[in-house]
């Protein structure tokens, strides 16, 4: 048997025990054990979700402390304030008209593969959202979110890639599934978030 057979016959392998693992039944969405899941093979989980909005580093300067968020509404950038002038810069999806917002808060808490309870005055401009999802593939809130302060407002993920750099959301300032790990797995509780219209 040939290195190059051997190669294709473990992969192909890997594959299907991968497929059957992780394939759900028809009709129905998959079920994971959220509070234990702690990586994401994001293809496998729920399909890629490339930025329209390339996440970079670029030249940043003023005097924030590294660590700090500063979120532009106007651009539909977050930019993650590194250091020596620079900043890591993500592409964001943004309230809508009239549910814009400014001010300075903490990251009060952080979530994996967060739940989802729909505010009333949501619910009730919405009239078919749930009163609560649980956390997966298909909750609006996505892989991840930072809740700031004690508001309603988070940034978080997104099953809808195609929004990011539009005004979209209730106020929430959403992201990629891809850039808010990142994002997640960079800024502790705690972190400072500005917001500027």
């Amino acid at each position: 048997m040939s290195l190059h057979f051997f190669a294709c016959l473990v992969a192909a392998a890997c594959t299907l025990i991968a497929n059957t693992a992780f394939a759900a039944p028809a009709g129905k969405s998959r079920n994971f054990d959220h509070t234990v899941q702690t990586t994401d093979p994001i293809g496998r989980f729920f399909g890629a979700s490339v930025s329209p909005v390339a996440r970079t580093t670029v030249s940043y300067p003023g005097n924030h402390r590294p660590g700090t968020i500063v979120i532009n509404t106007r651009e539909r950038r977050l930019y993650l304030v590194l250091g020596n002038g620079q900043a890591l810069r993500y592409g964001i999806g943004v309230g809508r008209v009239g549910m814009t917002w400014a001010g300075a808060t903490r990251v009060s808490a952080k979530r994996e593969w967060p739940g989802w309870t729909p505010p009333e005055q949501m619910r009730r401009r919405q009239p078919g959202l749930p009163r609560y999802m649980p956390g997966g593939p298909d909750n609006p809130l996505g892989a991840r979110a930072l809740y700031l302060g004690s508001s309603l407002y988070r940034i978080h993920g997104s099953n809808e890639p195609e929004t990011i750099g539009q005004a979209v959301s209730s106020g929430c300032f959403r992201l990629t599934n891809e850039d808010v790990i990142d994002l997640y797995n960079r800024v502790p509780v705690g972190a400072t978030v500005i917001v500027q219209r």
